[in-house]
């Protein structure tokens, strides 16, 4: 006889924006890290999709804070210790995720290039060609990518451990 076992998961909201904001990070992260690499024919392709998926992220984190303040997630569990280095990681997470497309945004702006967003939309520029900017906010751009990779591996870490190891129902919250 299976086991009828019920876990409080997180609004379909969360765990919608969740997903997709995840997927577009394992997308729009890579692309990035390789645009360097990557011959001038084909450089301004993986501009445009590192750009495109960037900004998307920054939209949709904005939507993951609203949700966030008008929904309710489920209550935490496990020991206090582990509870506030939980909300440390999803919140410096939620930080970083913001800071970093504006960076890169503004950062693309400072060095006079305008996003196009996917080839379909000229999207206004804030401050527009300012080398002497431009430097510092891609610098601040570039940090924060390895911020969110450490702060991914955290949570990763930490979803292998609540799964494999405390086999505990932490993970189904979110799926």
């Amino acid at each position: 006889m299976p086991l009828d076992i019920t876990v409080e998961r997180y609004p379909a909201t969360t765990r919608i924006l969740h997903w997709a904001i995840a997927a577009l990070v394992l997308a729009t992260w890579p692309l990035g890290f390789v645009i360097h690499f990557i011959q001038n024919e084909t450089k301004l392709t993986f501009y445009m999709l590192h750009e495109g998926f960037g900004f998307l992220v920054l939209w949709l984190m904005l939507l993951r804070v609203g949700n966030k303040l008008l929904t309710r997630s489920p209550e935490a569990e496990g020991p206090r210790i582990e509870q506030i280095a939980a909300h440390a990681v999803h919140g410096l997470l939620y930080v970083f995720l913001i800071v970093m497309p504006i960076s890169g945004f503004l950062a693309t702006n400072a060095h006079g290039f305008p996003l196009h967003w996917f080839g379909l939309v000229e999207i206004w520029s804030p401050i527009g060609k300012s080398p002497d900017i431009a430097g510092f906010l891609s610098g601040i751009h570039f940090w924060s990518a390895w911020i969110i990779l450490t702060l991914f591996a955290l949570h990763i870490g930490a979803v292998l451990m609540h799964h494999v190891i405390k086999r505990d129902m932490t993970l189904y919250r979110i799926l």
